[in-house]
């Protein structure tokens, strides 16, 4: 079993100006003169784990952690309700990534993100490919319409009980209605006490989806403090809600933009908030990237999944060397 490397502290920290009046927070790790890689975080709207630094060897990488817009410690923070969403778009988030790739002088990065992360990375990837060195990622998500509706619907057959609490909470929304858009509507609402009520049912569900992994050990999301609840539900339901403002699909149709490009894919066999068949189909889209199946891990990983994350990343270290 590879251990992570030793937990360390950042040696540069920002807040960029993205524009719309918007500042993003970033932050540098690892070694100044070390391989460049971005992590792109999960959720939407989880901000940056700390505990992602320390999956690269910090001798021959240079690590660049940043908050998504509205989320973690950027600001306005989307917690307080006047904060403005207009701004707050997948190609906004690209873009965002773009400026901070410009602003710290790096030519070139890998990337590495999870659930989410791994929508976002490979959408700004495909985007802009020649600034990819390499791609690891797991809990692989490409945020389909198909797939936003499996975690918010059709995942619900193993989960009835939880999932009718979860559909009450949007009342006169019918079984097969926009269930994602009418939450997205009530954490636009001026009253604190209705987002605070639907961001808890909202977390509620996330933790039934992944009780079979957590055991009822903990809730991944009701877990959070109230105010980064109040920011992932309302960026994850806002996201949902318009499909990413992705078209259908774009992902894995435009894979071929990725050609070149060595990736890792790491999925559980397990996960049920997204099925193994969207890293399969990537897989087979995508020539230049390796999948590895985890057969004991769901959604959120296990001591497997990490060994084939820290492999890949050593690699791609060393193959740069």
């Amino acid at each position: 079993m590879a251990e992570l490397y030793p937990a360390i502290e950042p040696y540069d920290t920002g807040m960029l100006d993205v524009g719309d009046g918007n500042l993003v927070y970033w932050e540098v790790c690892g070694n100044p003169a070390g391989k460049p890689a971005l992590v792109v975080h999960g959720g939407p709207g989880s901000g940056c784990d700390p505990g992602a630094r320390q999956y690269f060897d910090p001798e021959r990488y240079r690590v660049v952690l940043f908050d998504q817009r509205n989320c973690g410690r950027s600001a306005p923070h989307v917690s307080d309700p006047g904060t403005d969403l207009r701004y707050n778009t997948t190609a906004h988030l690209i873009a965002d990534m773009e400026r901070l790739r410009n602003h710290l002088g790096i030519d070139r990065w890998l990337l590495h993100g999870w659930s989410w992360g791994s929508t976002l990375l490979l959408a700004y990837a495909e985007r802009h490919p020649r600034r990819v060195t390499e791609i690891v990622v797991s809990g692989v998500t490409t945020t389909r319409r198909s797939e936003i509706d499996w975690l918010y619907r059709g995942v619900g057959r193993f989960f009835p009980e939880q999932w009718e609490c979860f559909l009450a909470g949007v009342p006169g929304t019918p079984r097969d209605g926009d269930i994602v858009g009418a939450y997205a509507r009530l954490m636009e609402h001026p009253d604190d006490a209705v987002r605070a009520e639907a961001a808890a049912r909202w977390c509620a569900w996330e933790d039934a989806v992944l009780s079979g992994e957590t055991k009822g050990t903990s809730r991944p999301y009701g877990d959070r403090a109230p105010s980064a609840r109040l920011a992932l539900v309302r960026i994850c339901s806002h996201y949902f809600s318009h499909g990413a403002w992705l078209e259908e699909g774009a992902l894995l149709r435009d894979a071929d933009r990725l050609a070149g490009i060595p990736g890792v894919l790491v999925h559980g066999r397990l996960d049920m908030a997204g099925p193994l068949d969207t890293a399969w189909e990537l897989s087979r889209a995508w020539r230049d990237a390796e999948l590895n199946v985890v057969e004991d891990a769901g959604h959120l990983g296990s001591t497997t999944t990490r060994d084939h994350v820290l492999g890949a990343l050593d690699r791609f270290a060393a193959d740069s060397a």
